[in-house]
């Protein structure tokens, strides 16, 4: 194959692995600078030059696109994509992941945890955005910060507003975020590539201060993640559309919360923590995504007029339950199960002789008037009751 890395350091730690891999395993490998680009947008011809010089012929892409570039480099991926070369990391997926409030709002809509957070522009709103994220102690994260940059720790309401609007105040967009008490200044990163977390570590932050990355000095050890982590980093990486993907966790009294999911995570700390050869695994999985690259089921299946993908879960009342899925009539509808998420555990192209259960996760593809009489209706989520304070 002949691949090209996105960055803008080649003798960065993490270009550097990733071209060592991918020439031993017998690859063409060049480390291009992302700001050296110029696109070209013509009907049908989309076209890249580098230096000035056309370019084409590249069979996959490493984008390591910096936080501070994401705007263009992005584009450079997104121009990739659209001459029909496999990128590894999507530019779709690093602009939602670069962005930290709309990542946690993604997130939300599924069974992951993540700290309690708030997002507001009003002064008038922040002391009850604080009371809402569970009272000071709170963190204060600037939306664009990166390697625990812009990331502030507020013991006390005044001191919590007077950051917050000195913040404001320079055109900067603030999350409120809670605390997680015990994490205790440590967090874990688990690395993911495909569906599967490759190697994990506990970062764990040094003297006063609170942050565990790297960068601030934190250390570093390998660690063995139990199920619910594994499940959790590998999950939220799928849902922000990553192949590859540092998933950072902080350990809650109630389990996993994550706090943010890098589309471009460095590789010496991980590979000196564990190791392991990270980038060899990167390079392992292109191989196999350029030779069986994935297929976006529901854009390629919705094309047929008429029919579609739904994702629903089975309601306890369904006539669906007890019944196989050759006895449950579907495919007599036109409606074919493509898998089944089972207490958080997928099967593949379920057999016809598999039963179906109450809180079945059915991925169907079908006519799409059958399947709104399938989906059940959603009901409305009762409103938190609020208790009022008269004075």
């Amino acid at each position: 194959m002949k691949l090209a890395i996105l960055s803008r350091e080649p003798r960065n730690y993490s270009s550097r692995r990733l071209k060592e891999a991918a020439l031993a395993r017998g690859h063409k490998v060049k480390i291009l600078d992302t700001l050296k680009f110029a696109i070209s947008v013509e009907e049908e011809t989309p076209r890249l030059y580098y230096k000035g010089t056309p370019l084409a012929g590249y069979d996959a892409v490493i984008p390591r696109i910096g936080a501070s570039i994401t705007f263009f480099g992005t584009a450079v991926v997104r121009q990739f994509e659209q001459m029909g070369t496999f990128t590894l990391n999507s530019s779709h997926a690093i602009t939602v992941s670069r962005d930290k409030l709309r990542s946690l709002q993604i997130l939300s809509r599924h069974d992951i945890g993540i700290p309690q957070s708030a997002f507001v522009r009003d002064k008038e709103d922040v002391l009850r955005a604080i009371k809402e994220v569970g009272d000071t102690p709170v963190i204060i994260k600037l939306l664009e910060g990166t390697q625990g940059i812009g990331v502030i720790l507020a013991d006390s309401v005044p001191i919590a507003a007077a950051i917050i609007e000195t913040l404001q105040s320079t055109k900067q967009n603030v999350l409120i975020q809670k605390f997680v008490a015990e994490s205790k200044g440590k967090d874990v990163r688990a690395f993911v590539v495909g569906d599967r977390v490759v190697a994990a570590m506990r970062r764990s932050a040094q003297g006063q201060e609170f942050r565990s990355n790297v960068h601030r000095g934190g250390t570093t050890q390998t660690l063995q993640l139990d199920t619910e982590y594994e499940r959790t980093a590998v999950r939220a990486a799928q849902i922000m559309g990553l192949r590859v993907a540092g998933v950072d966790m902080l350990e809650g009294k109630d389990g996993p919360k994550v706090m943010e999911v890098n589309s471009s995570p460095g590789l010496e700390g991980i590979e000196t923590a564990t190791g392991l050869d990270i980038a060899g695994t990167i390079i392992d999985h292109i191989e196999e995504q350029v030779l069986f690259p994935d297929i976006d089921v529901r854009q390629r299946l919705t094309v047929q007029g008429g029919y579609g993908v739904s994702e629903f879960t089975v309601d306890p009342k369904s006539d669906l339950i007890g019944k196989t899925i050759s006895d449950s009539g579907l495919r007599e509808k036109d409606v074919v199960v493509l898998s089944i998420d089972r207490n958080r555990v997928v099967i593949p192209n379920p057999k016809g002789t598999r039963e179906i259960m109450a809180g079945d996760k059915l991925l169907c593809f079908g006519k799409l008037l059958t399947l709104r009489g399938i989906v059940p209706t959603k009901k409305p989520r009762p409103r938190k009751k609020t208790t009022k304070t008269l004075s």
